[in-house]
C-alpha cells in the first residue's frame, strides 16, 4: 500500500520535479500531483486528504478510461468536472500503477527536453 513517502520518492525521482508543501509536486512550475482537498462542510474550507492524490491527466478520454478501469482506485468529484485531473486512493492502488499514473501526470506538464531526458 503506497503512502506519502512513496509519492514523494516517485515524484522527486522525475527530472525537474520539486516538492511544494505536503504531497504537492511541480515540474518547471507546473503542478502535476497534489493532495485532494475534500469539501467536508459546505460552509468551511476544504480539508487536505493525504490518503488521496490528485494527478493531471492528458485528456478527458484518459480520465474516463482510468475511472472505468478501477473505480475503487480512481474517482472524481464535481470540482474536477471538465478539468484534466483524477483522484487516486493511495491505500487501494498498486505501487507500479501509482508510478505509471504519476509519471504520466509529470509527462503532461513537463517540457519536452525533460521528457526526452527521462526517456533516454
Amino acid at each position: 500500500m503506497p503512502d506519502q513517502d512513496d509519492v514523494r520518492r516517485i515524484a522527486l525521482g522525475l527530472p525537474g520535479s520539486e516538492a511544494e508543501g505536503a504531497m504537492a509536486y511541480r515540474v518547471k512550475g507546473k503542478l502535476f500531483a497534489w493532495p485532494w482537498l475534500e469539501r467536508v462542510d459546505p460552509k468551511r474550507a476544504r480539508v487536505a486528504r493525504l490518503d488521496v492524490l490528485a494527478v493531471r491527466v492528458a485528456s478527458e478520454l484518459e480520465k474516463q478510461a482510468l475511472l472505468a478501469m478501477d473505480p475503487e482506485v480512481f474517482f472524481t468529484e464535481p470540482h474536477y468536472d471538465g478539468w484534466p485531473a483524477i483522484l487516486v486512493r493511495l491505500p487501494a492502488i498498486e505501487m507500479d500503477l501509482l508510478e505509471k499514473v504519476m509519471t504520466d501526470a509529470w509527462r503532461v506538464q513537463a517540457p519536452r527536453a525533460l521528457v526526452k531526458e527521462l526517456d533516454a
